[in-house]
């Protein structure tokens, strides 16, 4: 338990150096990932004019991603966090000059953009898990929870920026991208190599325990035996499900409606917008409101929205009530991220990232998948109201369970 000369005695945020240190290294993390998930498939379809290995290349790097999660957290947990993220770094950026210096020298090869995106992937994934593990290390209890919505708003940046600039720089130049995204990396890795993290509490084992079998297997059985992260983590793939989900359908949508080009990047604008606003106040409504309300309501607020979205003209009107969820989700995924942070050992922290970033990917994945289906008989509106009623399950599933019901309420 947190007293209050312990709270006292904690720098805030805002001077906390090595705070800003992990946040902006995961920003540019975030925003290289962004640029490359558009401007491989670009490079990929302007110089091969293959549809389908346009399709490739993006299905690797997010295949990769998938892949890395859980080997990454073991990893994370077995070695020091800052050279775990100082390495994935500087190998990202070596294959990110490879691939700038063959473009440059006009050697275009198929598979040595195919191997840079599995780097890229792979590399991109495993920055993540070290990152949130060593979030508690720089930062005292009493603020994880602010700091943990804080750390939100990258995502919505990144998604505002990253595409955006990938389009960009490739009409400027098709080398430009992956130019920028090294200087981003060199830049990463400059600022990584001042930060201080304290040494994390070495793991206890139980006795006859190897530590070779026992660290992945020992991470899923906390992760899935404790029963209030083993329901939130189901909550978790639903969410991630529904708002990947609802984002292809907004986008099969536009198609539908014959919407011009840039009324949908006023719409998915509205979804970046609503979603830095939120994460703006996620640290005070996680403050004031009790965790089971922010836990029970996101469904049920969210299952509303996606019915208005049903019933609005397509267009900005689209745009702003996407905007209106995407202005809930930070301060739910705080409220889940902060128990897990808080309640999971030190030593067991990158295991956790690895497998929460595990299932809510390949939730994410499916959901995309999920929403293509659903658009397959072309009634976009008909398909908002049976997401609507899906989303009430949801929420009906998250009062039944008596975990989330009496979701704890770390302040």
């Amino acid at each position: 338990m947190t007293t209050e000369a312990e709270v006292a005695v904690a720098p805030p945020l805002s001077r906390n150096r090595n705070y800003h240190m992990l946040w902006g290294s995961q920003l540019v993390s975030e925003l290289v990932s962004q640029l490359c998930l558009i401007a491989f498939p670009l490079m990929v379809m302007a110089t091969t004019g293959s549809a389908p290995w346009m399709g490739a290349v993006a299905a690797v790097i997010g295949a990769a991603g998938m892949v890395a999660n859980v080997p990454a957290g073991v990893l994370v947990d077995r070695f020091d966090r800052k050279w775990v993220m100082l390495v994935c770094q500087c190998v990202r950026a070596v294959a990110m000059a490879s691939l700038a210096i063959a473009l440059l020298a006009d050697h275009f090869s198929l598979s040595h953009v195919f191997v840079v995106a599995v780097v890229e992937g792979l590399l991109g994934a495993a920055f993540d898990p070290a990152e949130h593990a060593a979030l508690p290390q720089v930062v005292h209890e009493s603020q994880l929870s602010t700091a943990v919505a804080r750390n939100t708003t990258r995502r919505y940046i990144a998604t505002l920026l990253g595409p955006a600039s990938a389009g960009f720089l490739f009409a400027f130049d098709p080398m430009a991208p992956f130019a920028v995204a090294l200087v981003l990396l060199v830049a990463s890795c400059a600022v990584l190599s001042f930060l201080r993290l304290p040494r994390p509490e070495p793991e206890v084992r139980p006795e006859g325990q190897s530590e070779r079998t026992g660290m992945l297997v020992e991470g899923f059985r906390w992760v899935l035996g404790h029963r209030v992260i083993r329901p939130t983590l189901v909550w978790l793939m639903c969410c991630e499900l529904f708002i990947s989900a609802l984002i292809t359908i907004v986008l099969a949508l536009s198609g539908e409606d014959g919407m011009a080009p840039g009324t949908l990047g006023m719409m998915m604008t509205g979804f970046g917008i609503g979603g830095l606003l939120g994460a703006a106040v996620a640290g005070r409504l996680h403050a004031v409101l009790p965790a089971p309300a922010i836990i029970m309501g996101f469904p049920w607020c969210a299952a509303a929205l996606t019915l208005v979205m049903a019933l609005v003209p397509t267009g900005v009107s689209t745009g702003v009530v996407l905007g209106g969820i995407a202005f809930l989700i930070p301060t739910a995924f705080t409220t889940v991220m902060t128990y897990q942070l808080a309640v999971a050992p030190a030593a067991l922290r990158g295991r956790l990232s690895g497998i929460v970033g595990l299932f809510a990917g390949g939730a994410g994945a499916i959901g995309s998948l999920v929403g293509g289906l659903l658009m397959a008989d072309g009634d976009s509106r008909g398909t908002l109201l049976i997401w609507s009623a899906c989303l009430v399950v949801v929420a009906v599933g998250t009062i039944i369970s008596p975990a989330l019901r009496r979701f704890p309420t770390l302040k």
